[in-house]
């Protein structure tokens, strides 16, 4: 069994979530609010639903507005990597408060700008203990000694330091007695001597100095500061105010902001990856799909010959759903499972998964009780996911019952519920693993040499797809060597249209002619999908790439077209635009056939006018199917 630490994402998120005295957020590159934590609701009023979305010039009062405020920081943002000011910004309930605003340029790893970080603190209370302090010596004795970032007052002069605040004295671990009488760099304010003295030769030119960031010594650690300074008089004498603040849990954040943002993009990455690594095993594998079915059509497929095709058979099954399972990972991390509901006869699905799930359980000799309502069973569900499921729970019966063994499966009507019983009698599960049976890449060791392999994500899926669909499953096991028994139910509905008549549901005998043409830039997969179809009738053209398919398309006016979607000179979204836009093919349908089966591929290509979209490798009989059904015949 495999036990992962928490994910860093999700204490990322902790961390900027419990953060109440920052508001922290973050921009698309135009300025609108993707995210809001804890202290943006304290601070400006607003809940996350009520912002996320505008533009953050919401923020900005009407003179900044018309001074064009929003749009010149996130310049100075974009071109010097960091842009910080303090000044009136506006809540939601309409009141002022003074802000200190950080606004951070987010770039990915090619140095494009993908957004901005904003980190705001409400200073009001501190420049208001400003303004008591200029006013009268109790008020400023009261804020002076109340305020969170340390603050010194030091003798323009003599350098010495006069006062210091409680907190100050607590950042440098010193009482305010032990600080004064000091110069500012024998507590660890400054490097030096000489850089204390530069500091305050320019305080006495300027009236202000500020010091983003400034390492203060405290002889056993050094902190992460902030520094300000202004000149001012007390009792007639120059003297200068130094606030200083702890800024570790800012440049925390900070950090960890960069470390997520590369992070995502890494994320990105791989997601692309596993995109293109299963499209390029697919190709190969539709071919030997093929190839595997047209060597079954031949007489002499019984024998020896009869046994390498069903070894490839099984093989080829593995691989395929190996492949898949690439894409699952990706899809469950990100939450982009998507259904297409429609009204199905439940019985059907679980009679192709036990088909589909047959060779590799003849391979080990097991015996199937299978058991079905004597009435349908009506779901609105999305047929390809709920077969899915059916099939992982078959898989994983057969993959952990030994050699001779039984399995169970039943699907009937539970108290108002559909509910699918998968039971075998192999190798059980073992009170540990059990509760973490459903979790992503749990497989723990459960047959000694781990020979049937696999990559840890049927469960996951299975159980993602059935709580999509409203429904539970559960998993139950007396114990090692005591089997295994998965419990699925799922919603009934009523049929839409009725059941369908059992002449529908038998294969269409005597054919017409239908003329169809294959591009794909593959030629193993073209050329064994066109046999395979001028095997069972149709008047077939075949072409390896856009160009030539689309003229082809256009010569032979086919009632279908089986296209792929990356092809040379033009790919299958450019032919299949450019057959729709012709109106002497507006009674072609078009197939994608294709590696890419992504929902946002799905979207590209209905988009593109494609009727149905494929996903390699696709077995003989669900092309025909397809067929069928685009062009009623």
């Amino acid at each position: 069994m495999k036990t992962g630490s928490q994910d860093p994402n999700e204490l990322f998120r902790a961390l900027v979530d419990g953060v109440r005295d920052y508001a922290i957020f973050i921009l698309d590159p135009a300025g609108n609010i993707v995210t809001w934590n804890t202290g943006a609701e304290r601070i400006k009023g607003y809940l996350a639903h009520e912002i996320i979305g505008k533009h953050f010039s919401v923020f900005y009062p009407p003179d900044a507005l018309a001074a064009d405020w929003p749009a010149t920081e996130l310049r100075a943002a974009t071109s010097e990597g960091r842009f910080e000011d303090e000044n009136w910004r506006i809540r939601k309930d309409g009141t002022r408060f003074w802000a200190n605003v950080i606004i951070t340029a987010i770039r990915n790893p090619a140095g494009e700008l993908i957004g901005f970080s904003k980190i705001t603190r409400d200073l009001t209370e501190r420049m208001e203990s400003v303004a008591a302090l200029r006013d009268t010596e109790s008020r400023y004795r009261g804020m002076f000694e109340g305020s969170r970032d340390g603050v010194l007052i030091v003798n323009a002069v003599t350098h010495q330091i006069i006062d210091a605040n409680p907190a100050i004295a607590v950042l440098l671990g010193r009482s305010r007695e032990e600080l004064l009488g000091k110069l500012p760099w024998e507590i660890g304010l400054f490097r030096d001597e000489d850089a204390n003295r530069t500091a305050q030769r320019m305080m006495l030119e300027q009236g202000y100095v500020r010091h983003d960031d400034v390492v203060l010594s405290r002889g056993d650690s050094d902190l992460e500061v902030e520094l300000q300074g202004n000149r001012y008089e007390v009792a007639g004498q120059p003297a200068i105010q130094y606030n200083v603040r702890d800024i570790r849990e800012r440049r925390q954040l900070e950090r960890a902001l960069r470390q997520t943002e590369s992070m995502a993009e890494v994320n990105r990455r791989k997601d692309e990856f596993l995109a293109l690594l299963s499209h390029e095993l697919r190709n190969p594998l539709s071919a030997i799909t093929n190839a595997v079915e047209l060597q079954r059509m031949q007489p002499e497929a019984g024998g020896v010959p009869g046994q390498i095709r069903a070894i490839i058979e099984r093989q080829v099954g593995r691989l395929t759903s190996m492949v898949e399972d690439l894409l699952e990972v990706s899809r469950i991390a990100t939450g982009r499972h998507r259904l297409n509901l429609e009204s199905v006869e439940g019985r059907e699905l679980v009679e192709h998964a036990v088909e589909t799930v047959r060779p590799l359980r003849e391979q080990k000799n097991h015996t199937l009780a299978l058991k079905l309502s004597d009435a349908p069973i009506w779901l609105d569900a999305d047929p390809v996911r709920v077969e899915q499921v059916a099939v992982n729970l078959l898989t994983n019966a057969v993959k952990y019952t030994p050699t001779g063994g039984h399995i169970e499966v039943c699907f009937e009507i539970e108290d108002g519920k559909a509910v699918l019983r998968v039971k075998d009698n192999g190798v059980g599960i073992t009170a540990d693993l059990l509760p973490h049976i459903f979790e992503l890449f749990t497989q723990a060791d459960r047959t000694l040499h781990r020979s049937e392999g696999g990559l840890g994500v049927g469960l996951t899926v299975v159980q993602r797809v059935v709580q999509l669909h409203g429904g539970t499953v559960e998993a139950n096991s007396a114990g090692l060597n005591q089997g295994a028994e998965f419990i699925v139910r799922l919603p009934v509905s009523s049929p839409q249209h009725g059941e369908r008549p059992e002449a529908d549901r038998a294969s269409a005998t005597g054919r017409r002619r239908l003329r169809v043409v294959v591009v794909d830039d593959n030629r193993d997969s073209a050329d064994t999908i066109a046999m395979l179809l001028e095997g069972s009738g149709r008047d077939v053209r075949v072409e390896y790439t856009g160009p030539d398919g689309l003229e082809t398309v256009r010569s032979f006016r086919p009632d279908a077209v089986l296209l792929d979607i990356g092809l040379p000179g033009l790919d299958g979204y450019e032919v299949a635009r450019a057959i729709r836009r012709d109106p002497e093919l507006s009674g072609v349908k078009l197939i994608a056939v294709s590696g890419y089966g992504q929902e946002s591929d799905r979207r590209r290509s209905k988009d593109a006018g494609f009727d149905v979209h494929m996903v390699k490798p696709v077995e003989p009989q669900t092309i025909e199917d397809a067929l069928n059904a685009v062009t009623g015949t």
